[in-house]
């Protein structure tokens, strides 16, 4: 019992991973076309500075290399898939990209990484760097929200995949389990809210999954334009930031 938190933390490393990978799909997809299209790469980009973070609260705070270990995974992941879009997007999506890939994981995570190091210590330090990661972490959770209007109004699951939903209801679980475990409770807070958003969304799906087809709504949204697909389906951005 004692090394039990090891164990879960094992299983929220299997799951993150597996999180992290669910987009290689569309990343085939953008290969074999050639472009990215209309994808975007903003929640690569936030989800990449997201990984950077807890990492580094991983290896700064002692006993932490679970978090440390997943999240660093994540690092690499996030820089393949920037990469992937940087080769296949236009010119001008390529150099905005950089610029916004540059500011945010670049410049951003420097500062934090050179303020906390200059100006901090102990646990002043690793309680802001946490309280860093948390902050950012909710921000990424709450983005299902606007996935579950659309189902909700449209009466249709057609843009709220099923798996992603499931897995982020287990990670979420799973990391909360092991923040209690541990006493750490900037993993989780995002985490505790990452539960309730999966199995919100699980409810969601299961009441609307038999419904074949989008409402006019959803049709004439198209027809605006209004509808853009993404890198990661907005009821997955967080996904890709497993704690």
């Amino acid at each position: 019992m004692d090394n039990l938190y090891v164990y879960v933390g094992i299983i929220g490393n299997i799951i993150s991973v597996l999180m992290f990978l669910s987009p290689v799909k569309t990343f085939w997809r953008i290969v074999q076309k050639g472009s990215t299209e209309e994808f975007q790469s903003l929640p690569y980009i936030c989800t990449l500075l997201n990984s950077s973070l807890w990492t580094y609260y991983g290896i700064t705070k002692p006993g932490s290399y679970l978090v440390a270990t997943v999240n660093g995974f994540g690092i690499v992941v996030e820089i393949l898939y920037i990469s992937l879009f940087l080769i296949y997007a236009s010119p001008a999506t390529r150099a905005k990209t950089a610029k916004l890939a540059g500011i945010v994981d670049v410049v951003a995570f420097a500062v934090a990484v050179l303020v906390t190091q200059l100006l901090m210590e102990g646990d002043l330090r690793i309680d802001v760097i946490g309280l860093l990661g948390a902050g950012l972490n909710i921000v990424m959770y709450a983005s299902p929200l606007s996935t579950m209007r659309l189902v909700v109004t449209t009466k249709s699951v057609k843009y709220m995949p099923f798996l992603l939903s499931l897995f982020l209801f287990l990670n979420g679980g799973v990391w909360t389990l092991y923040a209690f475990l541990v006493n750490d409770w900037f993993l989780g807070v995002p985490n505790g809210t990452g539960f309730f958003l999966g199995f919100a969304q699980l409810a969601v799906y299961s009441i609307y999954m038999n419904s074949s087809k989008p409402s006019k709504i959803v049709i004439d949204e198209l027809h605006d334009g209004s509808q853009h697909q993404h890198l990661l389906p907005s009821s997955t951005s967080n996904l890709t930031e497993p704690i």
